[in-house]
C-alpha cells in the first residue's frame, strides 16, 4: 500500500463557477447571494489557538473582530444561517447568537466554522464559509444525489455555504473508539466501510483520508450500529490516480483496513461491494433527469489538468478493460462513464438473475 504524501501529487486549484453550472444552482435553489462573503471574515484583528480537551492543537484558531466590524458580520452570519436552515425569515434572529468563528489553517480550502447558539434553549450547531469552487460543487451534489445522505449548502460566485455533517471524525474514532467496539460493532463497521470504500471510487470523490469523514453511531433498539459519510468533497474528479479515490490506500486508513480483514471474508467483501453498486446503480436511476443534467454541464467545464485525465482515464481502463473509459477527454466524461458502467453491469446482473430464475 502506498502512503497518502504519494498519493496527492500537487495543491488543487479552485475552479470558477461557469455560467451553465450556475443556471443549474439557481434552477435547483442553490445560488443565493449572502450578505457576508468569504474575503470578509479574512479581516479579523486577531486569534487564539483553539485546543481540544487533551490540550492538542486542533489546527483550528479562534478569529476576533474589531467592535465596529464584529456587529455588522455577526448579523450577516445570523442571516446566512436563516438562509441555510429556512426560508431567510428574520424573525428567529434576535433568539441566534454567533458564539465563536474558528478558523482552519490546515487543508486546502481553509474554512470558517461558525457556531451558532439558540439562547432560548442552548441547543448549538455549525455551518461553515469556503471559497466557491466548482469541483467542489460537483461532489457536494453527487454526495446529495448518490449517497445514503442529503446535503445541504449555499453558494454564490465567491462564497460557498455547507451545513455541519455531525459525527466522530474519522481519526478521533479509530484512536479513541475502533478497540472498544464488540466483535459484532466492529464486523458492521468494516461492512460500512467496504460499502464506504466503493461508493467513494465509483463517484471519484478522492482523499477520503481518517480526518475527510466522520463515523455516525446510532442506536437501533439494543444496539449501536455504524454509518460512514464524507465530510470533505475538495478531490472531487482532480487527481490521476485511481487509489486516491480509494480511501484504502491511506495510511490513516489502516486500522479501519485491519478490521475489514479481521471481520470479513473474501467473500463478504465482493458481496457488500455488489449491493452498494447495485444500490448506487439505483440511485443513478432514480436520480437520472437531474444526475444528467449535472454530468452534460461537467462535461463542457474544466475541473482538471490534462495530465490528470489522460492518466486516470488510462488506470481506470486497466481495472475495469472497459473501453470507454480510454476515449474520455475529460473529468465530467470519466464521472459520465463510470456511473454508465456501474449501470450497466446492475442491468447485466438483473438479467443474468431472471435468467438463472427460469431454469
Amino acid at each position: 500500500m502506498l502512503m497518502e504524501d504519494k498519493l496527492i501529487s500537487q495543491k488543487k486549484p479552485f475552479y470558477p463557477i461557469n455560467d451553465t453550472l450556475k443556471s443549474y444552482l439557481k434552477n435547483y435553489n442553490r445560488w443565493v447571494y449572502t450578505p457576508v462573503y468569504y474575503d470578509d471574515l479574512l479581516r479579523f484583528s486577531g486569534s487564539v489557538v483553539v485546543y481540544d480537551e487533551n490540550d492538542n492543537d486542533t489546527l483550528w484558531i479562534r478569529v476576533y473582530y474589531s467592535d465596529s466590524e464584529r456587529q455588522e458580520i455577526d448579523f450577516n452570519l445570523k442571516k446566512v444561517y436563516a438562509f441555510l436552515h429556512s426560508d431567510g425569515n428574520e424573525s428567529s434572529m434576535p433568539f441566534l447568537n454567533i458564539d465563536a468563528i474558528d478558523y482552519c489553517t490546515f487543508g486546502n480550502s481553509k474554512p470558517f466554522r461558525i457556531k451558532v447558539r439558540n439562547i432560548l434553549n442552548d441547543n448549538f450547531t455549525y455551518f461553515y464559509v469556503k471559497k466557491t469552487d466548482a469541483s467542489r460543487v460537483y461532489g457536494i451534489e453527487f454526495e446529495h444525489m448518490l449517497s445514503p445522505h442529503n446535503l445541504n449548502f449555499l453558494i454564490n460566485d465567491s462564497t460557498l455555504i455547507e451545513e455541519h455533517i455531525a459525527g466522530i471524525p474519522g481519526d478521533i474514532f479509530i484512536e479513541k473508539h475502533l478497540d472498544t467496539c464488540s466483535p459484532s460493532e466492529q464486523a458492521q463497521i468494516a461492512k460500512e466501510y467496504v460499502k464506504f470504500n466503493e461508493r467513494c471510487m465509483i463517484r471519484l470523490l478522492g482523499d477520503m483520508r481518517a480526518y475527510n469523514y466522520v463515523v455516525i453511531p446510532i442506536h437501533d433498539f439494543d444496539q449501536v450500529i455504524y454509518k460512514i459519510r464524507a465530510i470533505d468533497f475538495d478531490q472531487q474528479s482532480f487527481e490521476g490516480k485511481l487509489m486516491v479515490y480509494r480511501p484504502q490506500f491511506f495510511k490513516e486508513n489502516f486500522p479501519m483496513i485491519s478490521v475489514v480483514k479481521a471481520k470479513l471474508s473474501q467473500d463478504s467483501i465482493t458481496q457488500y461491494k455488489i449491493e452498494e453498486r447495485s444500490i448506487l446503480a439505483k440511485r443513478i436511476q432514480s436520480t437520472k433527469g437531474r444526475l444528467d443534467k449535472l454530468l452534460k454541464i461537467m462535461v463542457s467545464d474544466v475541473v482538471a489538468k490534462p495530465e490528470n485525465i489522460k492518466n486516470l482515464s488510462e488506470e481506470i481502463y486497466k481495472f475495469t478493460k472497459d473501453t470507454s473509459f480510454k476515449k474520455c477527454k475529460n473529468m465530467g466524461e470519466i464521472v459520465q462513464a463510470s456511473f454508465s458502467y456501474v449501470r450497466r453491469n446492475y442491468e447485466n446482473l438483473n438479467m443474468t438473475n431472471l435468467v438463472n430464475s427460469r431454469l
